[in-house]
C-alpha cells in the first residue's frame, strides 16, 4: 500500500509546488493548488507514520524516522498556505527542507540497506 501511497503523495506535493510558478494565470489552479498541497502532504504523514522501521538496525530506524520529519515539514507548509496565503515565503522554505530531507533519505536509506546485505 505505502509503495502507491507514498509516490501518489510525493507528486501531488511537486505538483502543486509547480502551480504558483508555471500557472500564474490560471485561476482555478491558483484556487486549488493549496488543497492540493495538503492532501499529499497529509497522505504522506499518514503512509510514514503507519509504516514504521520494525528492523534492529539503529541506522536505519534513524534515516527512516528523519523521512517522516520531511512529511512533518510539508504539513507545516500547508498550514502556512492558508494562514497566510499572500506570503509564500514561509511555505517555500518548510517545503524546499522536506524535499532537501527527502532527497538525501531516498539515498541513504538504500545504500545502507545494501550495506547490511553485503555484510550478511
Amino acid at each position: 500500500m505505502t509503495n502507491i501511497l507514498v509516490p501518489v503523495a510525493l507528486l501531488l506535493v511537486l505538483g502543486a509546488t509547480a502551480v504558483p510558478f508555471f500557472l500564474r494565470e490560471v485561476e482555478l489552479a491558483r484556487a486549488a493548488f493549496p488543497y492540493v498541497f495538503t492532501a499529499g502532504a497529509v497522505l504522506l504523514l499518514i503512509a510514514r507514520i503507519f509504516t514504521p522501521y520494525r528492523g534492529s538496525d539503529l541506522r536505519l530506524k534513524r534515516l527512516h524516522r528523519i523521512e517522516a520529519w520531511s512529511a512533518i515539514f510539508f504539513c507545516a507548509g500547508a498550514f502556512f498556505l492558508f494562514y497566510n496565503p499572500y506570503q509564500l515565503r514561509d511555505w517555500l522554505a518548510l517545503t524546499l527542507a522536506g524535499a532537501v530531507i527527502q532527497i538525501i533519505t531516498s539515498v541513504a536509506i538504500p545504500l545502507r540497506e545494501s550495506k547490511i546485505a553485503g555484510k550478511k
